[in-house]
């Protein structure tokens, strides 16, 4: 499918696709009383993971491809318009603080620049220029990977992101919640998790975006895992910008190596606060210095800098 200026021809675009498509069984729904409206939108969102699901191996195909292009120093860059495109510059931006990337690790971009976050910005999902030109100004590489989002899978922006990126040799993944979309046949990697029509007519924020941030979540979370930015089910990076995370380095270096809160500080105080050098520390009876050395020669793998230290 492609976007057309055409009235007519788009709103026969529209009414062919899932997330469009109008439910006469919910016609009378704004005269229900609140909790029924409410235990009817909770039975939709349940519906969502199981979707999700049906997508698992596409999903987890398009992870091992990006992992491997960021273990090679590629980015993750996210772009996509209105609802998807906040989706993704929202888990773009979780990932500094959750596993010490650098915010040019994984990037979002929307539609429209940061204006597009809080306020439409008019024709911005419409332009395939725009989107080649925020691209451009990132000077993609092989190594790098362009996830296009959108829940038609019909958007310009979106899929001339992802043809561009294709174009420049990068890694793609398309992301819609409709079949045969056109932004899934542009990507290398098509996931299209199909959450069927929604509560409003056409509000794709609800299952729709449910559905997306799921599996961003996946996409973000998963890859990190596969880069040695955990340790277990641990959040090793974790940046300890704030009283809550040092709270939660402290508790992150007892779960992982049991050590008393004297020795935590100790190993704290000796690696400046770097929690998976603390857990180093205590583990290898190393220094800080020898922690920081062997993680690096490891990739920041704790795993492999631990059994290197047993060598």
């Amino acid at each position: 499918m492609s976007s057309t200026s055409n009235p007519r021809e788009l709103r026969a675009e529209l009414e062919s696709l899932t997330t469009e498509a109008f439910r006469p069984e919910l016609a009378g729904i704004d005269q229900l009383p609140t909790l029924d409206i409410a235990r009817l939108m909770n039975a939709e969102d349940a519906t969502v993971a199981a979707a999700v699901a049906q997508r698992l191996p596409e999903i987890s195909a398009a992870i091992d491809a990006v992992a491997e292009r960021m273990g090679r120093g590629g980015r993750l860059i996210y772009m996509g318009a209105g609802t998807a495109g906040r989706l993704g510059v929202l888990d773009a931006s979780e990932c500094p603080p959750t596993f010490n990337t650098d915010p040019s690790q994984v990037v979002g971009l929307i539609a429209g620049g940061p204006a597009a976050m809080v306020t439409s910005v008019e024709g911005a999902e419409d332009s395939r220029e725009l989107a080649e030109a925020d691209l451009d100004a990132l000077a993609l590489t092989a190594d790098d990977t362009v996830v296009g989002i959108s829940a038609s899978g019909r958007t310009p922006y979106a899929i001339a992101a992802v043809e561009h990126a294709r174009s420049e040799g990068a890694l793609t993944i398309g992301l819609s919640c409709n079949e045969h979309s056109a932004l899934a046949a542009a990507a290398e990697h098509g996931i299209e998790v199909v959450v069927g029509p929604e509560l409003l007519t056409g509000s794709t924020r609800l299952k729709a975006g449910t559905a997306q941030k799921l599996v961003l979540n996946m996409l973000s979370t998963i890859t990190m895992i596969r880069l040695g930015k955990t340790y277990g089910n641990l959040m090793v990076d974790v940046r300890a910008s704030n009283e809550k995370l040092r709270a939660r380095s402290r508790r992150i270096v007892a779960l992982a190596t049991g050590a008393d809160d004297t020795e935590i500080e100790r190993a704290l105080a000796a690696t400046d606060g770097e929690v998976k050098n603390a857990i180093l520390v205590v583990l290898a009876g190393v220094d800080g210095p020898t922690a920081a050395r062997l993680l690096e020669e490891s990739g920041g793998r704790l795993r492999a800098a631990l059994t290197a230290a047993g060598d």
